[in-house]
């Protein structure tokens, strides 16, 4: 864990109790007198505290140092993503993550199941315990957007993943990319974009569409 997120990590004394306390106590094996790192992921501080008691029940900690420490992508990303299955959504988020894209916006795609539903705050808890222990200092943003034609207006540079002659290495220089759902994108959606903001990957196999934004944000940011 490289910190604990506290909404009110920065004041001069904080009192630890509940699932904070168990983990620093019980997971972490945290002793009286050492210190330990806390963000409130409201600001880009990091705040270095002390434990000055500690007990079965509660933590007593003391703010020692704090300082600005930002943790982050050399460069921003949104991705755009067909709603799919949430399972499937759960387990590839952390690496997301861990990758630093900056933004999802979810989209309800031609070939989306509408009865998929996204449950937002099961995905920040995933997002805060992955944040937690990769380091960055501020959360994925997550968005939803009943339409793509409605996200195009708004993002009109938007890079489409298909099956294309353009190379995505020669375009990881935009920002913005839409990955499509299992079943991919009909011929009205393809046609919402201009060919040469289509872009493909370069293998002959067929991805899932959580293996395809993967491979999207590695190729982009690491």
């Amino acid at each position: 864990m490289q910190y604990l997120q506290h909404n009110e990590a920065g004041v001069s004394s904080l009192i630890l109790t509940g699932d904070e306390h168990r983990y620093i106590f019980k997971v972490r094996r945290h002793r009286e007198g050492e210190t330990i790192a806390l963000r409130n992921l409201q600001d880009e501080h990091i705040y270095l505290y002390k434990i000055t008691t500690l007990d079965k029940k509660e933590a007593h900690l003391e703010l020692k140092e704090s300082k600005v420490f930002i943790v982050k992508a050399k460069k921003k990303l949104h991705i755009a993503w067909c709603v799919i299955d949430p399972k499937s959504v759960e387990k590839v988020l952390p690496t997301l993550n861990e990758m630093g894209v900056d933004k999802i916006t979810f989209i309800y795609c031609s070939r989306s199941q509408k009865s998929f539903k996204l449950d937002f705050k099961r995905l920040e808890k995933i997002l805060l315990n992955s944040s937690q222990q990769c380091g960055r200092s501020s959360l994925l943003k997550l968005e939803m957007n009943n339409s793509l034609e409605a996200f195009l207006s708004e993002n009109p540079q938007t890079m489409m993943l298909n099956f294309s002659e353009y190379s995505l290495d020669a375009h990881s220089d935009r920002d913005t990319f839409l990955i499509g759902c299992e079943g991919g994108f009909t011929s009205e959606e393809v046609a919402l974009f201009d060919s040469k903001n289509i872009v493909g990957l370069d293998t002959s196999l067929i991805l899932k569409s959580e293996s395809a934004v993967c491979g999207v944000v590695a190729k982009i940011l690491l």
